[in-house]
């Protein structure tokens, strides 16, 4: 019995003896990115009716919709940015055979399809430099995309971008990659041209 209470004693005696500094909890927190500089390259291939310019870390690729199958369009593209699992999906319709304000009407239905998730949606027109066109939308908290826009010169030309990730949607951890690349997207929106 003594033999249990010196043991006690001198256990009880290492432990306080050993915590030399207080402990302090670490936060959760998530894994730090390292973003390259923003530098762009010309998207400009021909027969396409439009151009702009696009980070130097992000890829263009022809939209291939489901199962390799030939895309509505064949000025689909995808605007892919591996170091972040991202993809700016780009949908372009002509308005001759289209409405312009049909076009525009699914452009803001396919935004506000997000509203059950979002905490809010803005919207705000812009016109470019180059005398474009449209609207940009801002979709807070936890929806699949929260970027998007359209450009448009009402008459001839309509084209939409939404950006989105390849993980679960989560505001905290991809607010930082969000903003980063809203940059980018302002950037492809005030060097973007039609080609008449």
């Amino acid at each position: 019995m003594l033999i249990s209470r010196i043991s006690t004693f001198f256990l009880v005696l290492l432990f306080l003896l050993s915590c030399n500094s207080v402990y302090t909890p670490k936060r959760r927190g998530y894994f730090k990115i390292d973003f390259p500089a923003h530098q762009y390259q010309t998207f400009d291939q021909p027969g396409y009716p439009y151009s702009f310019e696009y980070p130097v870390y992000a890829h263009i690729i022809k939209d291939s919709s489901y199962f390799d199958t030939i895309p509505e369009n064949p000025y689909w593209i995808n605007i892919d940015f591996p170091g972040f699992g991202a993809r700016i999906y780009v949908s372009y319709k002509a308005i001759g055979q289209n409405k312009f304000d049909k076009l525009r009407d699914d452009a803001y239905k396919m935004t506000f399809k997000h509203t059950y998730k979002a905490s809010s949606i803005d919207d705000s027109s812009f016109v470019t430099p180059n005398g474009v066109g449209g609207v940009f939308f801002k979709v807070g908290g936890n929806a699949a995309t929260a970027k998007q826009f359209f450009v448009t010169d009402t008459t001839h030309h309509f084209l939409r971008g939404a950006l989105y990730f390849d993980t679960a949607p989560n505001e905290d951890s991809l607010g930082v990659v969000n903003r980063f690349l809203e940059k980018d997207m302002d950037h492809l929106i005030n060097t973007f041209r039609w080609k008449n």
